[in-house]
């Protein structure tokens, strides 16, 4: 209301063109000023007393309410941390966690590192390094080796259509065999870093994030399984082959078989 007051005050002011007429709007504005003094004094006193009747309500009863619910606030925490998650159980779990971990974490990983590699001549050097590397995106280099060290397939002058059929299958279904072993090398070590991971984190884990890890686990532990399963099937494929070359073996020989009882029968004829 003053503020309006003001305005308008100043807006008669500006367009005020006699001193008679700026007298008489200072007289105005004085009387005015006098009328409203009063009531300005009498709303801050309503201000004040309404403050201080807020003041009290928060001292009174919400400061109460806030202090049962702090109440209840401690007694929820103080019943996590002694009854459903007791901190010293859980510092005790970390530190057993923590101390496995350095006991045996660098034991299993020395076993993995061990090195194995047996092979004595530079081509078979060469396919042992890339069959253990566990890396699949040297596929080409494999097969190059694989080649070096176990020889080309025959020409077709130099064996029969069945031998080098065979000789290609059988080149093919090793060549398989040890890709699909690079790919499970390769998924071991990860599911190995996985697992540090999860050691690592159940060290440092949060109460209540214990299902959490679980879930984790056992999600490390299905994808394991599953390249076992591949590798199982790797190997039935291999076992597979070598009947179906023994198969093949057989059958040549009866058919050798048969060609030499049928010279035979045409020699007994011309005889």
């Amino acid at each position: 209301m003053t503020f309006v007051f003001f305005v308008i005050f100043s807006w008669f002011v500006v367009k005020a063109k006699t001193r008679r007429q700026v007298l008489a709007l200072a007289l105005v504005g004085t009387t005015a000023a006098v009328l409203v003094a009063p009531q300005r004094v009498q709303a801050q006193s309503t201000l004040v007393q309404a403050i201080q009747a807020v003041l009290s309500v928060i001292n009174g009863i919400i400061h109460a309410a806030l202090s049962a619910i702090n109440s209840v606030r401690a007694a929820n925490n103080n019943f996590y941390r002694n009854v459903v998650w007791p901190t010293q159980l859980i510092n005790q779990a970390r530190a057993l966690v923590t101390q496995m971990i350095n006991q045996y974490r660098n034991l299993m990983w020395g076993i993995f590192r061990i090195n194995v590699s047996s092979a004595t001549l530079r081509p078979t050097q060469q396919l042992e390094l890339v069959m253990r590397d566990q890396q699949t995106s040297n596929f080409g280099v494999l097969t190059t080796n694989y080649g070096n060290a176990y020889g080309p397939l025959p020409t077709p002058t130099a064996a029969s259509p069945a031998d080098r059929a065979m000789t290609d299958m059988d080149d093919a279904l090793a060549l398989d065999n040890l890709k699909t072993l690079k790919e499970t090398d390769q998924a071991g070590a990860l599911t190995l870093q996985a697992a540090d991971q999860l050691e690592s984190g159940a060290s440092q884990a949060a109460p209540g994030s214990a299902p959490f890890l679980t879930a984790s686990a056992v999600v490390a532990s299905i994808q394991s399984q599953a390249v076992t399963q591949k590798m199982l099937a790797a190997e039935l494929r291999q076992e597979a082959a070598r009947l179906a070359h023994e198969s093949a073996l057989r059958k040549r020989s009866a058919t050798y078989t048969g060609q030499v009882a049928n010279q035979i029968i045409n020699l007994l004829k011309h005889n």
